[in-house]
């Protein structure tokens, strides 16, 4: 007899029944209102079974959660990239500027005489005028040196940093690499927070990147966005591209600035953006990290980059210039210009030699021609193989020191 009234225990009994796929035709009601009889065995393996299913379904939901790949999840990135912003912010700056500019100014008569006489407009005392700019740096060394643009402080008579706690202190300029865009100062500073660097060279297209810097001069600022390309050339910004391009917002003030992956780690100098405004449209560019270290070593080191140099001018082959020259193929640089004294003149190249390979790489650009020959040391020897009527020719000489203002298209 149940506890129930017999209408309750009734309507249960019809509502409530054990799964078909159980094949038990039992009421649970039976169960679960505990009526006086003790359960019979039927109603012990459909309980046992319900409860079995249960862990099934949550060893199951457990499998699959932990089936998801740790990438995936880290790919998607954490929901605030302030940590990030801790390790890299200390170490950005905001570069001031000042350059004396000493400009002609008119005087205009009021005297019609003396307009007849000299006519509306006589020179007068040259005037000096102060400009001021604005840019970024990156501290790259705790005794005080600090990485930013070559732009940012060409020309400058007076360069004043404000440290991230405020202190406003000089800089001088150890030196300047226009080929690259990059400069290095000095800070008479100890104990600064450096910015921790990361290898460029294994950025992916997708990665997150912080941008940091002053832009507009409004102070420090971080913006967000991707790596939407790596190895840009040919920009006509510098000699010596190979940007990072990202769509972080990039703005006045932010050139010198750090470009930093998800975990604040430096990875490029920003430098220049793309804009029909002159503000941000999303296309930025950045001097990879691992260019900049190299730069600023040799900079610190010489006072300039030492880079290879060989004197001549060349331009890729076309199939019109191939078949011209007698060419059965596009492959190597024709030699348009050879600097008298240079290596390449020294050693016999003339105008009109194809060169085919260096250091036994097969040559296609000047560009490429260009990034080989620059990246040996002044003195280092160099391997060239040329064709000149249609005969293979192999030219030894040694590179000399490029000199510091160039044609970009000189190698």
């Amino acid at each position: 007899m149940s506890f129930f009234p017999r209408s309750l225990d009734s309507t249960l009994s019809t509502e409530i029944r054990c799964s078909d796929s159980c094949g038990c035709r039992e009421l649970l009601p039976k169960i679960l209102v505990f009526q006086f009889r003790w359960p019979t065995v039927m109603d012990m393996i459909c309980a046992m079974r319900s409860v079995y299913f249960s862990l099934f379904l949550t060893a199951l939901l457990i499998g699959l959660l932990a089936a998801v790949p740790a990438h995936e999840s880290e790919a998607r990135g954490p929901f605030s990239y302030a940590d990030a912003v801790d390790v890299a912010a200390p170490s950005v700056v905001n570069v001031n500027t000042s350059t004396v500019v000493v400009r002609q100014h008119y005087q205009r008569f009021t005297d019609p005489f003396l307009r007849d006489m000299f006519g509306d407009m006589v020179i007068g005392k040259p005037q000096k005028d102060i400009e001021q700019s604005l840019g970024s740096g990156v501290i790259v060394d705790s005794h005080g040196l600090i990485l930013t643009n070559n732009h940012v402080i060409k020309g400058a008579d007076k360069i004043q940093v404000t440290l991230h706690d405020g202190r406003t202190v000089p800089a001088k300029v150890v030196g300047t690499d226009p080929e690259t865009d990059l400069a290095v100062l000095k800070v008479e500073l100890t104990g600064l927070p450096v910015i921790p660097i990361a290898d460029s060279g294994k950025l992916r297209v997708g990665d997150v990147v912080l941008a940091i810097g002053n832009p507009y001069g409004i102070g420090q600022s971080v913006t967000l966005g991707i790596v939407g390309a790596t190895g840009r050339n040919q920009l006509g910004l510098s000699t010596f591209e190979n940007f990072i391009q990202t769509d972080a917002a990039i703005n006045p003030g932010n050139s010198g600035g750090a470009l930093t992956n998800a975990d604040g780690f430096l990875i490029g100098i920003n430098t220049a953006i793309f804009s029909r405004n002159g503000g941000s449209q999303g296309v930025g560019f950045a001097i990879p990290s691992n260019m900049a270290k190299k730069v600023m070593a040799q900079i610190v080191k010489y006072g300039h980059p030492r880079r290879g140099w060989l004197g001549f001018e060349g331009e890729a082959l076309n199939p019109a210039l191939a078949k011209t020259l007698g060419m059965k193929s596009t492959d190597g640089l024709v030699v348009t210009v050879i600097l008298r004294g240079g290596p390449a003149h020294k050693s016999g190249i003339l105008p009109g030699d194809i060169i085919t390979d260096i250091n036994d790489q097969a040559i296609r650009t000047p560009r490429q021609a260009l990034n080989i020959i620059s990246s040996l040391q002044p003195g280092n020897s160099i391997t060239l193989r040329i064709t000149r009527n249609g005969k293979q020719r192999t030219i030894h000489t040694k590179v000399t020191a490029r000199p510091i203002e160039l044609s970009k298209a000189t190698q």
